[in-house]
């Protein structure tokens, strides 16, 4: 058995298991990195990238059926289904070196491709092994939650971990669970061809503002996706090519693939967290606002942390981290500015409180603000039209913001930066945005913050009325 030391062992190389080892490794650390399956963790090789490249072919396919509102043909968009898959890993391999082991070879950092697991509260054993380490970050991430529906453990199925393997299109995919995941795969495989049912047992999009979430939903259903709310799954029965989903209310769903989205389980089984002295949380492990575990020598990161189940979000706890290991400087995790997104067509975006929660937490001091982007002459242009903004403010300053339509996803960043430095309303009414661009909608969001004080105030107009008698 080898024995080594460090003063920072990493276990994980997911997007916040890299970030801190490249971070503290290139300020002068002694990093190890564990890693027992790829480089880039979920993320690069089974989420967002690959997932965010399928969405691109479905986009391009649906482009080309649609193209007539622009004065070019309709095309019949057809789409070759290992090529669209050969795309997808092409994306993956054309990222994958910006996390391979080779470049945090190159910061100093001692990868080692293998599973860890504690054997004391300072010592993690992987492989022939052993690493004493002064802290440990845990940033090993989440794998699919597979729930223990009757007859499933005999049916094929699918999950973001082997959807992108598929090279034959499903000829009618089933999606059991209607958050975020499921619904970018249901327009991404309606829009290639695919039939798609969306099967949730409660409300799809359920964790985003209902007002919105039902645009989203519209436009799905309109592109010809199925979706079956308060359809929880009683009951799976089938073989490859003909399976059958009963819910508890009866209706049964048939269907030729079935992808299992319902969520997301951290990966500790392995860990031996009590040797390590880590106490575990229902969805996680334990931590406090600094992201530290019961072990005070131990943190951990990202998904496995229990909160919010998002790559920036590993980043983010990433840096907060270093902050205090490598300067021992206090630093806490908040969430109130963390943004997420939703990459369908169109795009579903979120920072801080939605309406109903603003008015449960700040009640008659709340203002809602919208702008529809069929104001917006660059949306107009584009044939974007669809979708708004809800901006929740209280006393001059954004607490929230819901967006749903054309790059929503891109416009939400301007509102996690007010959010993160607690800035006002009247400052993003004085940014100047370029003409035309989506980005105006942010400001005339703030715009018809001020609206109604200007132009439906008797003061101002009593005011104005003053300086157009009197002053020269």
């Amino acid at each position: 058995m080898k024995h080594i030391k460090a003063d920072i062992l990493v276990i994980g190389a997911g997007s916040g298991g890299l970030s801190v080892a490249a971070g503290a490794s290139q300020m002068g650390a002694d990093v190890v990195l564990l890693e027992g399956h790829k480089m880039g963790g979920d993320c690069l090789n089974y989420g967002c990238v690959p997932s965010k490249a399928l969405i691109a072919t479905g986009k391009a396919a649906y482009g080309q059926k649609h193209s007539a509102q622009y004065g070019v043909a309709d095309a019949a968009g057809t789409v070759d289904y290992a090529a669209a898959k050969d795309h997808v890993a092409d994306v993956i391999a054309t990222i994958a070196p910006v996390d391979s082991q080779e470049r945090f070879e190159g910061f100093g950092v001692n990868v080692i491709r293998e599973f860890g697991k504690f054997i004391s509260p300072t010592e993690v054993q992987a492989g022939d092994t052993i690493i004493k380490a002064r802290r440990i970050v845990i940033a090993t991430g989440s794998s699919p939650l597979v729930p223990p529906i009757p007859g499933l453990d005999s049916v094929p199925y699918e999950t973001n971990e082997s959807l992108f393997d598929l090279r034959e299109a499903p000829e009618h995919l089933l999606i059991i669970g209607g958050g975020p995941i499921g619904m970018e795969m249901a327009q991404a495989h309606i829009r290639m061809g695919c039939q798609v049912t969306v099967i949730e047992g409660s409300k799809a999009l359920g964790k985003d503002d209902p007002e919105l979430a039902e645009v989203v939903l519209s436009s799905l259903k309109e592109e010809g996706v199925v979706i079956a709310e308060d359809a929880l799954a009683a009951e799976i029965r089938g073989t490859a090519g003909a399976i059958e989903v009963e819910v508890e209310d009866g209706r049964i769903f048939k269907g030729s693939h079935l992808l299992m989205a319902v969520g997301r389980k951290a990966n500790v089984d392995s860990l031996d967290l009590e040797a390590g002295g880590v106490e575990p949380a229902r969805n996680g492990i334990k931590v406090d606002d600094s992201l530290r575990t019961s072990n005070r020598r131990v943190y951990a990161i990202g998904d496995v942390a229990g909160g919010l189940q998002f790559t920036h979000v590993a980043g983010y706890h990433a840096g907060v981290i270093i902050r205090s290991i490598l300067f021992g400087l206090p630093s806490k995790a908040k969430t109130a500015h963390i943004p997420w997104a939703t990459y369908t067509d169109p795009e579903l975006s979120q920072v801080g409180l939605t309406e109903a929660e603003a008015k449960k937490e700040h009640g008659s001091a709340l203002e809602v603000v919208r702008f529809h982007y069929s104001h917006n002459d660059r949306a107009i242009a584009e044939r974007k039209t669809k979708g708004f903004i809800k901006v929740m403010v209280v006393k001059g300053r954004p607490v929230g913001a819901s967006i749903v339509g054309y790059q929503a996803g891109e416009l939400i960043n301007l509102w996690a930066l007010a959010l993160a430095n607690k800035m006002k309303m009247s400052q993003i009414a004085a940014m100047v945005a370029p003409y035309p661009t989506i980005g105006e909608v942010n400001k005339r969001a703030a715009g018809a913050y001020f609206s109604p004080r200007l132009f439906e105030s008797n003061l101002v107009k009593r005011a104005v009325g003053f300086v157009q008698r009197f002053v020269p």
